[in-house]
This record gives C-alpha cells, sequence and structure tokens, in this order.
C-alpha cells in the first residue's frame, strides 16, 4: 500500500527520472545513507535495498564527513488513483448452465501535503571525500562484495514529508453465482455452486505517516577500487561497482548487450536459460496445477509480484532462507507448495525466481493482459509465439490448440504491450519485432516460457 503509493508518487512527479520510490515507512533514509543496487539479471529493473550505514560508518578513520545539505520546498501532493474491472462468464453444460459474474473496485488516496527536498552538496563531498577509503574489512564492504554484481550508491537528494499524511485504501468486491454445477470425478468430493448466489469483500486502510517520513530518494553510485579508494560516479548513466568484476556468471550480460534488440540474441538468451523451467515441467501435474493458479491470482497486483519476487531472489541469494515477505499469505503459500517438490525444492525456487522476474519487468497493462491470457489451456500457444518471435516469424494456425478469435484478440494486446506485432496471414501467424523495442519481447517470452512450463 505505501510502496505503490510512493511508485505513483514518483511516476507522476519525475517520470523517467532518477527518483527512487522507497518500499516501506521503516527504511530510514537519509542523506549519505548507503544504498546498495543489484541485478540479477540483464533484462531487471535495479532493485534498492536501503542498508542501516551511512558512508562515514564504512570509511576508515575516525573523521566523520560533515555533509552540506540545502532544504528547498518542493510540491504540494494529493493523489487518487483507481480501478474498476468487471467481467461476466456463462458456461453450458449437457445437464448445467452456470452465470458467474464479478465486479471488482479500488480506490488507493495520497494525501502527503507539502514535501520538501533534501539535496547534497556534491562538490563540497567531492573535496571532502578526497583521498577517503572504504574500511574493505568492514562487514557491510566484506558481504556486498560476495556478490559481484552489487554496487554501492550514496544518498545524495531526498523528497520528505513536512508534516502528518495518510494512505487510504478502498477495495469493494462482488460476486454473483448462477445455475448449479455439480462436479464429481474419482477421488474428489462433490462440489455444487447453487443458484443465484452473492459473495462481497469491503476494505477500507488508512495507514497515517508521520512527518519527516522520506518518500523517494536519488542516488549517486560509487565506483570502488580493490585498496578502498573510490570515485564518485557524478554524470547520469555512469554506473559504479567494485574492481575485477567478475562475469563469467551465463545470467550476467556484459554492459553492452543490455541493449539487444535483435532477434538472434534474443533468442540466444531464452535458450540459456530454458534448462532451468525443466524444473517445473518435471513437476507432479496436480502440483503444477495449483502454482500456476496460486502465481495467476496475484499477476495483476504490481505489489504482490515485487513482494513475492523479492522473497525468491532472496532465497535464491540466501540459500534458501525466506525473507520478511514469506509472512504474507500469498506468498507463504506459493512457497508451501515449492516445498511439495522435495529435492528439486531449490531448483523450483530457482525457475519461479526467473519466471517472476520477467513478470515483475513486464509493464502494468502487461500484466492485466497475462491475467487474462494465464490458462493451461491458452499458455502452450503463447508458448509458440514466443518462439516464433524470436524465431522464423512465422506460424501456421494448424499448430495452435484451441486458439478462438477471443483468445487471438487478447494475445495480440499482450504482446503489443511488450513491442511484438500479431498479425494473421491467411492460414500463417506473423510476428515482427520493431526495431528500438528493447528487452520486452524476450521478457515477455521468458515469462510465458516459465508459466507455460507449468502445463507441459
Amino acid at each position: 500500500m505505501f510502496a505503490t503509493a510512493t511508485r505513483n508518487f514518483v511516476e507522476e512527479v519525475d517520470p523517467g527520472g532518477s527518483l527512487i520510490p522507497v518500499s516501506s515507512p521503516n527504511d530510514s533514509i537519509a542523506i549519505l545513507t548507503v544504498v546498495i543496487k543489484k541485478k540479477r539479471h540483464f533484462w531487471q529493473k535495479s532493485k534498492y535495498l536501503p542498508t542501516d550505514f551511512t558512508l562515514n560508518d564504512i570509511l576508515e578513520g575516525d573523521t566523520p564527513i560533515q555533509p552540506v545539505i540545502t532544504e528547498v520546498e518542493f510540491i504540494k501532493y494529493n493523489g487518487t488513483y483507481g480501478d474498476h474491472i468487471q467481467a461476466k462468464v456463462d458456461a453450458s453444460f449437457i445437464q448445467n448452465k452456470v452465470s458467474v459474474e464479478g465486479k471488482d473496485t479500488s480506490k488507493l488516496q495520497s494525501s502527503f501535503g507539502s514535501l520538501k527536498k533534501e539535496e547534497l552538496d556534491v562538490q563540497n563531498l567531492l573535496k571532502t571525500s578526497k583521498e577517503r577509503r572504504l574500511d574493505m574489512s568492514h562487514c557491510l564492504v566484506d558481504q556486498t562484495m560476495v556478490n559481484r554484481k552489487q554496487v554501492f550508491g550514496i544518498v545524495k537528494e531526498r523528497i520528505v514529508t513536512t508534516q502528518p499524511c495518510s494512505v487510504i485504501e478502498e477495495v469493494q468486491k462482488d460476486g454473483q453465482c448462477g445455475g448449479i454445477l455439480t462436479l464429481c470425478g474419482p477421488a474428489v468430493k462433490k462440489v455444487s455452486l447453487k443458484e443465484n448466489t452473492s459473495l462481497s469483500k469491503d476494505s477500507n486502510v488508512t495507514m497515517e505517516i508521520p512527518p519527516h517520513t522520506t518518500l523517494a530518494y536519488a542516488l549517486m553510485e560509487l565506483e570502488v577500487k580493490h585498496d578502498g579508494h573510490f570515485k564518485l560516479c557524478l554524470m547520469s548513466g555512469t554506473n559504479g561497482g567494485f574492481e575485477e568484476v567478475d562475469s563469467h556468471d551465463p545470467l550476467a550480460v556484459p554492459a553492452a548487450s543490455a541493449q539487444f534488440t535483435e532477434k538472434i540474441h534474443f533468442r540466444k538468451a531464452l535458450e540459456d536459460l530454458n534448462q532451468q523451467f525443466e524444473a517445473h515441467a518435471a513437476l507432479p501435474p496436480q502440483l503444477k496445477s495449483s502454482l500456476l493458479q496460486k502465481i495467476s491470482d496475484v499477476i495483476n497486483d504490481r505489489a504482490a509480484v515485487t513482494s513475492l519476487e523479492n522473497t525468491l531472489d532472496h532465497m535464491c541469494c540466501n540459500d534458501g532462507a525466506a525473507s520478511d515477505g514469506a509472512n504474507e499469505p500469498q506468498i507463504q503459500a506459493i512457497l508451501d507448495l515449492a516445498a511439495q517438490s522435495g529435492e528439486s525444492q531449490d531448483a523450483i525456487i530457482k525457475a519461479l525466481n526467473l519466471t517472476l522476474s520477467a513478470i515483475e519487468a513486464m509493464p502494468d497493462e502487461s500484466l492485466a493482459l497475462l491475467k487474462t491470457c494465464c490458462s493451461p489451456i491458452l499458455l502452450p500457444d503463447l508458448k509458440l509465439m514466443g518462439q516464433c518471435a524470436l524465431g522464423s516469424g512465422e506460424l501456421p494456425l494448424s499448430a495452435m490448440n484451441t486458439l478462438t478469435e477471443e483468445d487471438y484478440e487478447r494475445v495480440q494486446h499482450l504482446f503489443s504491450s511488450c513491442k511484438v506485432l500479431l498479425t494473421k496471414d491467411g492460414d500463417t501467424l506473423r510476428t515482427k519485432i520493431p526495431q528500438g523495442a528493447g528487452n520486452l519481447p524476450l521478457i515477455l517470452c521468458i515469462a510465458v516460457r516459465g508459466l507455460a512450463a507449468f502445463v507441459q
């Protein structure tokens, strides 16, 4: 809820800029706070992990740097965001007829009031930090260097509340079932939906935010030498890091390759990752079905997707230990199912992390569309279309399972949202990736490939 509010705020006041939204009101972020920037896969957006340390804490010597900070009025901000989703499905069977109708309405109101901006005097920092060195034996430095893909940044600017304010979330869910449907099967209990059943759920949550709470911040990365000397990365787009970075990890694509736009590079990247999805395919059918359903339940909830991906990423990097995000019921349910895979649990977690990292990197519009396409019947067709997009660009329609006209329109919108054009030409499906599409086509194909593995 807080993370959604700060993300909306940054998208409104600094779209495509340097501001980073704060994900939790518990994050104590001040000027010179050390933040760890990390990215496991080249298609991912960078993640930012605030630490409990400042630059002074990890410097050698006993003389702290005294930062020069200026404060200016920023803006007065109040925002309201809402979604309204309504759907109806009618299904007829030989002896039964079912009508299911649902409506979801949500509203998020952020009343931050007057905000101020604190800015670091960078020129002063350049003078006072000259010839200073990081303490390479400090526990934070030592633990961060273990993963060479992690980078130190220090907070040079932050947006702060000046008065008590609030975030209010209102959610209303209504559903109706008409007709009667009875399901019977071997070792399955009898399940009936009775006529004219109505379900509803309302929630209204208010979060009070105190003054001096950081909503967003900007970083300056550090380029760290092996002896502890460091440089401040002053230019936009200049990346920091530790000297002698190891780039032999097959998932760590060199920086120059992060701008892949040719299909041959996309196809090679997907082929390198395909083996990891075999862990999904090897699961028992019922377990695969349950995992797909649970993941489908959270796909169009950006906050839930990010929290799940963060938890899985933490488990991959910390020998299977779950993070605090596992306390959320939706996430814990997925982890409980993954635990049922026995000896292959580690492989399942890695495959899930890979799938969720791609889903999390998709635009909001794509997440909503992916949710509508996330069915056991349609996912194999999506996988074929993804292979077509990264391959020859042509696919006979006869190769599809049961692609209806309605399905095609939804899939067409999904692929278009990720910069892949789908068209029909007689009995042939054609795909085209326009120049300048970036990594979105590959991100879509990875997400679809991972989800489709649950129905293979």
